[in-house]
């Protein structure tokens, strides 16, 4: 497999059922910094697909270069992998969250969802980030007990709990 010029030594794998383009796709037009950097087509047929189908596709997700590997339904996405995207703002948070889940995906709780190919996401605000590691433990301890609550993280409920209101 070639590999694109801007490509470094270490790459993320994600396996999908025939579904990578239409996923890297997605995570274009979604997220800043992301884009399609290369297809790859099956030079042979194989056990997940036939000569000339989609077998790879290179692609960036906020800097961090992937292949997605078109594998069949052997291997789904779990929840033992996740991308994590530093939200600053509600706004932000809610646009990202509202895309992923909006688009086939579903909610889960504390941030996480999971995009229609099955790939979990956490959508995680900075305030939330920074609480837990507050010098005011109390802080810490109210942030986390809000957000154990929550789903899409509540900017405005975070910092009210980091108050102490």
């Amino acid at each position: 497999m070639s590999k694109p010029a801007s490509a470094g030594k270490a790459r993320i794998c994600l396996w999908y059922d025939g579904t990578a383009q239409e996923a890297a796709e997605f995570y274009a037009a979604t997220f800043p910094d992301t884009r399609v950097t290369g297809i790859q087509r099956a030079p042979i047929d194989n056990p997940s697909s036939k000569e000339g189908a989609v077998l790879v596709v290179e692609f960036t997700v906020m800097g961090i270069d992937c292949v997605g590997l078109n594998g069949g339904p052997t291997f789904p996405q779990t929840e033992a992998f996740s991308f994590i995207i530093a939200t600053d703002s509600q706004e932000e948070t809610d646009r990202y969250w509202n895309a992923i889940v909006g688009n086939g995906g579903a909610e889960s709780m504390c941030g996480w969802c999971k995009d229609k190919w099955g790939l979990s996401w956490q959508i995680t605000p900075r305030v939330l980030t920074d609480a837990m590691s507050n010098p005011d433990r109390d802080a810490a301890r109210r942030a986390m007990q809000a957000m154990m609550t929550m789903r899409k993280i509540d900017v405005a409920a975070i910092e009210a709990a980091i108050a102490g209101e």
